[in-house]
């Protein structure tokens, strides 16, 4: 998953406005087949999830009403093969990668999936080993490190399902990156099945 990463650059236009501006009256969102979808055509709380700098777990209970659980499938550090301009990362440098469901505890829906590739180094020291130890998620580390942070939506488009998901069901999914202290530290995509919202 972290290969989706290697070939971008931050001068690439690879959405329109909509990641930055949320409302562009022709805008579309694209599609890796190349059949852009036009943004109105997307239910309104997905558009809202695309572009908010919120936390989405939060958004998803007020939605859907119930408690969701951010649940870790896999975590681990690895090398990176290439550089990732997105995070600063050089060819060689260690990340570690975390893929996660975010899933209602009482209906067991999957509401989304998450794959992130995190600069560890870093991370403040008191919540590393944490993160480390899934001790503690990417959104509390957020929220109890008391550090200013901005998240960047850096794309936006549509990808065929990967089976997490009901078959026929196309996801909508978001890239952005978050910035601490100036310097880009976590890189996240989120994917929404269409099918659900």
């Amino acid at each position: 998953m972290v290969h989706r990463y290697y070939d971008k650059s931050l001068d690439q236009q690879i959405s329109h406005l909509f990641r930055c501006e949320g409302f562009v009256r022709d805008g579309r969102v694209p599609n890796r087949q190349g059949e852009d979808l036009p943004i109105h055509r997307l239910p309104p709380f997905l558009r809202a999830l695309l572009v908010t700098d919120g936390t989405v777990t939060k958004m998803l209970e007020a939605y859907f009403w119930e408690p969701v659980e951010v649940q870790t499938l896999e975590q681990g550090l690895i090398t990176a093969e290439r550089p990732i301009a997105w995070l600063n990362v050089r060819r060689g440098d260690e990340v570690l990668i975390r893929r996660a469901r975010l899933q209602g505890t009482e209906s067991d829906t999957r509401y989304a999936n998450a794959f992130s590739v995190i600069r560890v180094e870093l991370i403040p020291k008191p919540f590393r080993q944490r993160l480390i130890d899934r001790e503690i998620g990417i959104g509390v580390l957020i929220r109890d490190s008391g550090l200013e942070s901005y998240r960047e939506v850096l794309e936006v488009g549509i990808e065929p399902p990967e089976g997490a998901f009901p078959a026929d069901s196309d996801r909508v999914f978001r890239t952005y990156r978050i910035i601490i202290g100036a310097q880009p530290v976590i890189l996240i995509t989120e994917s929404f099945p269409l099918a659900l919202y």
